[in-house]
């Protein structure tokens, strides 16, 4: 059962947002901070998690957190599923990392509802569900806004495919695509055990809260086929070499040992630093695609690469083209936060209202 959507109707287009975790309550703190600004957003019609839904005239604040405080919902059908009905030229925000509403994009797109999204696992998914997302956008004259899905909103995406639609052949593309792995290869210099360093990433939020997440490489993988996708290269899955940094006594570990087992990153983490450091190299976690292939690894780069500078998160990409042959295009800037992922959620929902609105005229 899914959200019906209704096609012919004439009104102003609403927001319906998915997910209420730290990146929802972020984009619900801007949007009530743009509103008082005067910026013109469209009213909710519903906020909902996996638990429950509110109606969008509701007090968002004291919403969020009835539905972060709700019991967990027990029906088969999500309770998203059973909102209010979704027209023609609505915009879902969908703030979550689930699959099973990143299956929902296409069925939306191709009835007209605009989805903008923070979650991966639309277009960094299997390649068969990304191209139905880009065909069903297109048949539904819909718009997928996926700005926040790589580097919160740098504007990489937009980047790749306007030198893509000005006729450049993207040659190769490389990068710092985890804020929280850029954060702990900026910090980690020998001076603690690189354990203590995921301690502090996952105490500051950049983690998940089971840091093998970042650690596995799979979150950069999803990135990097996002991007590669974007650069026109239609790349499987499967296609991606990742070499996870989780010895595999954590990696196969259950949840309620990973804290204990964190210590074993250690000695091959220490190892890999004195090696880089006698060559006068950098620790950095990259992900890479050019003709030959595309992987996810972490790597010891020259102090003077394109990818050992910035600081803190900050994601930080080389794009080689046609046109960037020689020093490629450098993009830089925070790639992790609540803040920027909900900005770059509600930047691409402000880009798309002129046609949501048209749509409603």
């Amino acid at each position: 059962m899914s959200a019906v959507v209704r096609l012919g109707t004439h009104r102003a287009p609403r927001l319906a947002l998915l997910g209420t975790g730290v990146v929802g309550g972020a984009l619900v703190a801007r949007y009530q901070r743009l509103l008082a600004r005067g910026t013109p957003l469209p009213a909710f019609a519903w906020i909902a998690n996996s638990r429950a839904v509110i109606d969008g005239e509701a007090d968002l604040h004291a919403g969020l957190t009835q539905l972060r405080t709700a019991p967990a919902n027990t029906r088969i059908v999500p309770p998203w599923a059973e909102a209010d009905a979704l027209d023609a030229g609505d915009i879902v925000i969908d703030a979550t990392a689930s699959d099973a509403i990143a299956l929902r994009h296409a069925e939306w797109l191709g009835r007209g509802v605009h989805v903008v999204t923070a979650n991966k696992l639309g277009r960094g998914a299997d390649l068969t569900r990304a191209q139905a997302i880009t065909e069903a956008a297109r048949a539904g004259a819909a718009v997928y806004g996926d700005s926040a899905t790589v580097g919160a909103g740098l504007p990489l995406l937009r980047s790749l495919r306007a030198l893509v639609d000005g006729g450049d052949a993207i040659t190769s593309v490389e990068g710092v695509l985890s804020g929280s792995l850029a954060f702990l290869f900026h910090t980690f210099d020998g001076s603690v055990p690189f354990s203590a360093c995921v301690r502090q990433a996952r105490e500051a939020g950049f983690t998940e809260p089971d840091p093998r997440i970042d650690l596995s490489g799979e979150d950069v993988r999803r990135k990097l086929l996002i991007l590669a996708r974007a650069a026109g290269l239609p790349l499987q899955a499967g296609e991606v070499r990742v070499e996870s940094l989780l010895p595999p006594v954590l990696a196969n570990a259950s949840g309620a040992q990973v804290e204990a087992l964190l210590d074993t990153l250690d000695a091959p983490l220490h190892s890999h630093l004195v090696k880089a450091q006698a060559r006068g190299a950098q620790l950095r976690f990259v992900g890479r695609f050019d003709a030959r292939g595309a992987s996810v690894s972490l790597q010891a780069l020259p102090a003077g690469h394109a990818l050992c500078g910035g600081a803190g998160s900050d994601n930080r990409v080389a794009i080689h083209s046609d046109r960037y042959a020689q020093q490629p295009l450098l993009i830089q800037g925070p790639g992790a936060g609540a803040e920027v992922t909900a900005a770059a959620l509600l930047d691409d929902v402000l880009a798309l209202l002129p046609l949501a609105r048209a749509r409603a005229a």
